[in-house]
């Protein structure tokens, strides 16, 4: 399988600790997206809207994370364990799947890359978003181990590559107790983390 993607994206990191979790070598294709190459014709064929994470497995093209990774569970998955089919579960992930994207990563984006792409200042009322989205995460992790319930699933590896670029970023999230305990498990447990861990030292260079 080719794997299109770029270290220093939250969204690559996370289907590569999912293909390592699920013991799949990819074919690892890194695309310099400073330099243009995702818009060569060739690559906008497999993928029109040019985005990272692509992967192409025997001619079949998918885009976007959340369904890359969904499809090697499916298809590659020796269990259901990381995506399982019980209907309250699988919503319990996917909840945690959207709000990976529509609050943590989108709150990181609000704040940080104007600094990193303008050069702003930080804006006081966008760090409101990142410590309500951790207020909310820190609620969301209470009482268990993992992100849902007490076995690894692929919230963990989404919010992981997450919360880990925070991490490298600066963001001081130790008051929530419940999300620093998850991480320093997590960190430990998460198939990848030393890649994910590589790929945020690229993306710290960004805020040097």
């Amino acid at each position: 399988m080719d794997f299109y993607y770029s270290p220093i994206s939250i969204q690559c990191r996370s289907v590569l600790m999912t293909a390592k979790t699920l013991g799949i070598e990819l074919n690892k294709k890194l695309l310099n997206l400073q330099a243009g190459e995702h818009l060569n014709p060739e690559f906008i064929k497999l993928n029109p809207q040019h985005n990272v994470p692509t992967l192409v497995d025997n001619g079949f093209s998918i885009c976007e994370a959340r369904a890359i990774c969904i499809y090697l569970v499916e298809k590659y998955g020796k269990t259901d364990s990381l995506y399982p089919k019980c209907p309250q579960k699988r919503v319990a992930i996917n909840r945690l799947l959207d709000f990976e994207v529509a609050d943590l990563n989108k709150s990181f984006a609000e704040y940080y890359h104007p600094q990193i792409i303008c050069k702003a200042p930080a804006d006081p009322k966008n760090l409101n978003l990142i410590e309500g989205a951790y207020h909310s995460l820190n609620t969301f992790l209470e009482g268990h181990e993992f992100a849902v319930g007490d076995s690894l699933t692929l919230a963990d590896h989404f919010l992981l590559a997450s919360v880990s670029t925070f991490d490298v970023a600066g963001f001081d999230f130790s008051k929530y107790a419940n999300v620093a305990k998850w991480y320093n498990n997590a960190k430990s447990v998460v198939p990848g983390w030393d890649e994910n861990w590589a790929g945020c030292q690229e993306f710290k260079k960004f805020f040097n």
